[in-house]
């Protein structure tokens, strides 16, 4: 049956379902955050407690992005609570957690419903779809977007509430009571919340719920400790913090794994009873396309595999030099299809006035954390322990694997020592329930480094043609660019969305346009005419995710390609920018400010200095960031001596969290410009271990200065705008500095 607007807002009439608006609850669903019999219920995202202590539900991963900060900030100060009795939880998967923007962003990945609500976030058949599916994924910094609306009027509804109750018991008029501090108080009366939450809590909210004038943001003057210090830093100082591999179940068994080269091997012969002279060894599993080992603790596993010696039988292995082949076949030759253009409909005719390329291999993650999960299979019941960013399609996956109703399989949500979208994918889990079934106790399957690294879905290549033509007034008369890659995010929602392998998934959308593979490649400069054309490749290597994802490649691209325009043009490249970008004042005002607050020098020859903008978009919000990067070339590594960004995100929440977000998003943008690159030999990965990926260490970290230009708009999570630019402001930093251009990520990989 195929799916249509008319057929599901029919079904979602007919269904019912009345919206409780300031819970987010439909009358069906239970409330996730079950209260324990000292705390009262406060619709999806509270409780408090007879102590007056808090609790705020977290329905997103925390990663070390500070969502769990973030959102009880904003419950704090909208209900009036002291952050110093303000606690979190996990929040269970749970339909009052739909997260909408990403709903609407990732809906044509497999287009169950109509292409036109990827720009609508609100739609009505959106929010039923986002609903019903249980889709509270975390990714692509929409998290603000999402919940700071929800729990504000989560919060704002108990403030109400508990105005009632006091109001109540003081013979007066709820809205002449204020709240802050966490009492709620009228002249010289007043009362904690934990004394009035009980009553509170029977009382019916008001619609709307009455939202404070101002919204949330950061108090905290220059120079003072945050007003709102992260609620996860001191738990990860002691180490207190547990994460996926910190779990431990009693009779718990923990289990190692190999897999063959990618992608498509199948597990072959095996020396089984090499295994048994290994001490705790409980027992060996064989799967389709991995080999486990069980044992008592994880390193005797990880022996037994290793005397085991599995083979693996390889079908069309990834090798680098032939993708290299396949892209430069297709942007030479393929047949592309337009994803995304402006202007005129037609570019200038004539010889354009620089045509170049750019090369960017596949990119690895290079979290610290490898892939972890613990499961339990008993009574027909399995629990799964398990940091991931989409809980929902995890556990629905694991739940098909195994053939255990969805009913009966729980996901406790753990956090994640770093993800940068690794996360999103979830085979490690299916593995685990697999074990955890055959040997018939709790196990925790823990994936080596090595396995991580053979087995991570990288950054997919790319290569990138761009032509533009400038009018003799120095205007852009046409940009048009050309870029062959795989359709990285339908592959990817086929796997996510659609449970399918990842060689199903490719041969899925084989041929299929990809906007989002394609975002970032129309630049934020006005142009007469402007076109971006995308050649789709198949190729044997699963296409990921990874932070910042398309705009990583794509910013590359562009911004050194407008460097390179402006020195055709005799122009000094921080002018020219600005000169063309028309309508955009807030990407001008970045600029503008970055010249002063990184000293700019005009990036002439010698200068060492070199300069990149970026803009992102989700819905209403939006953040922009110029950037100027220093270097120091010499006859070794190349060595980034500054990064200096000037950013504008909207609202600022939490300066803290937003200045670690942006500190951290350069450097991660520092690695995948000098490193962070993969290669294949036979379905193999070259790069083993993190050592191999070149990443920076502390030595190599440059001094950073962040300018964070107050704004008024609409917040922006700053997670993946940060690390767009960097490549581009070294590559041309270097151009400045020794006259050499780099033209192939990641830098000094290829010659110029």
């Amino acid at each position: 049956m195929q799916l249509t607007r008319r057929r599901l807002i029919g079904g979602a009439a007919a269904g019912g379902g009345l919206l409780v608006a300031w819970q987010l609850l439909e009358r069906d669903h239970l409330p996730p955050l079950a209260p324990t019999a000292a705390e009262a219920q406060f619709g999806a995202w509270l409780k408090i407690d007879r102590q007056g202590v808090v609790t705020v539900a977290v329905p997103q991963l925390e990663m070390g992005q500070g969502i769990t900060t973030l959102l009880a900030q904003i419950a704090a100060q909208e209900l009036g609570a002291d952050w110093r009795q303000v606690a979190v939880e996990p929040a269970p998967v749970s339909a009052a957690f739909a997260n909408l923007p990403l709903a609407a962003r990732w809906t044509p990945l497999r287009a169950p419903l109509v292409p036109e609500l990827a720009d609508a976030p609100g739609d009505a058949l959106l929010r039923r779809w986002a609903r019903t599916h249980t889709f509270t994924a975390t990714a692509e910094g929409t998290s603000l977007a999402a919940y700071e609306g929800p729990c504000r009027e989560a919060a704002a509804a108990a403030r109400a509430m508990l105005c009632m109750a006091a109001a109540a018991q003081w013979d007066v008029r709820w809205e002449e009571c204020e709240v802050g501090d966490g009492f709620v108080t009228h002249e010289d009366r007043r009362a904690g919340f934990g004394a009035l939450a009980e009553d509170a809590a029977r009382l019916d909210a008001p619609d709307p719920p009455p939202l404070r004038t101002e919204p949330p943001t950061d108090p905290t003057l220059a120079g003072e400790p945050s007003a709102f210090p992260r609620l996860d830093a001191p738990a990860k100082v002691d180490g207190s913090w547990l994460f996926a591999g910190d779990v431990r179940l009693p009779g718990m068994v923990h289990a190692a794994i190999r897999h063959g080269p990618l992608d498509r091997a199948e597990l072959g012969t095996f020396d089984r009873a090499a295994a048994a002279q290994v001490s705790g060894l409980v027992g060996v599993v064989a799967g389709k396309r991995w080999l486990a080992a069980v044992a008592t603790d994880w390193w005797s596993a990880e022996q037994a595999l290793t005397v085991m010696a599995p083979h693996f039988r390889s079908y069309d292995p990834v090798q680098s030099a032939r993708m290299t082949e396949a892209l430069d076949a297709a942007l030479a030759r393929g047949e592309a299809q337009r994803v995304a253009s402006a202007g005129a409909e037609e570019g200038p005719a004539g010889r354009p006035t620089l045509t170049q390329r750019y090369d960017i291999a596949p990119a690895a993650h290079g979290s610290v954390e490898t892939a972890s999960c613990t499961a339990r299979l008993a009574g027909g019941r399995l629990e799964l322990w398990l940091a991931t960013q989409a809980p929902e399609q995890a556990r629905i996956a694991v739940a098909r694997a195994l053939d255990v109703p969805l009913r009966h399989t729980v996901l406790y949500p753990m956090p994640a020592g770093g993800s940068f979208d690794r996360r999103l994918e979830h085979e490690h889990a299916i593995e685990a329930a697999l074990i955890a079934r055959e040997v018939g106790r709790p196990v925790q399957l823990t994936w080596s480094r090595w396995q991580e690294q053979l087995r991570l879905r990288p950054r997919p290549p790319a290569a990138i043609t761009i032509a533009a033509h400038l009018a003799a007034d120095g205007s852009l008369a046409g940009f048009a660019a050309r870029i062959a890659t795989p359709p990285a995010a339908l592959e990817f929602g086929e796997r996510l969305l659609g449970n399918r392998t990842s060689w199903s998934a490719r041969e899925a959308v084989a041929d299929r346009a990809d906007p989002l593979a394609c975002e970032g490649l129309l630049p934020p400069y006005r142009a007469a005419h402007a076109s971006v054309d995308h050649v789709p490749v198949t190729l044997p290597l699963p296409a990921g995710r990874l932070r910042g994802n398309a705009h990583g490649i794509t910013c590359f691209a562009v911004e050194s390609f407008t460097d390179e325009l402006a020195r055709a043009a005799g122009r000094e490249p921080l002018s020219f920018r600005i000169a063309l970008l028309g309508d955009d004042p807030r990407l001008a005002l970045c600029l503008q400010r970055v010249g002063r607050f990184a000293s700019w020098d005009g990036g002439a020859p010698g200068s060492r200095q070199g300069l990149a903008c970026h803009r992102m978009q989700l819905g209403p919000a939006s953040g922009r960031i110029a950037l100027v990067a220093t270097v120091e070339p010499g006859a070794g590594p190349v060595r980034v001596t500054r990064l200096a960004a000037s950013v504008e995100i909207g609202r600022v929440i939490n300066r803290d969290i937003a200045l670690q977000q942006i500190e951290g998003g350069l450097l991660y943008g520092l690695g995948l410009a000098l490193g962070s690159g993969l290669e294949y030999q036979d379905g193999v990965v070259r790069q083993a271990r993190l050592r191999d990926l070149d990443l920076p260490r502390l030595a190599d970290c440059p001094q950073i200065g962040i300018d964070l230009i107050e704004s008024t708009g609409p917040p922006f999570d700053p997670g993946e705008l940060p690390l767009a630019p960097v490549a581009p402001a070294i590559a041309n930093a270097l151009f400045a500095a020794s006259g050499r251009r780099l033209r192939a990520l990641p830098l000094l990989s290829a010659p110029a």
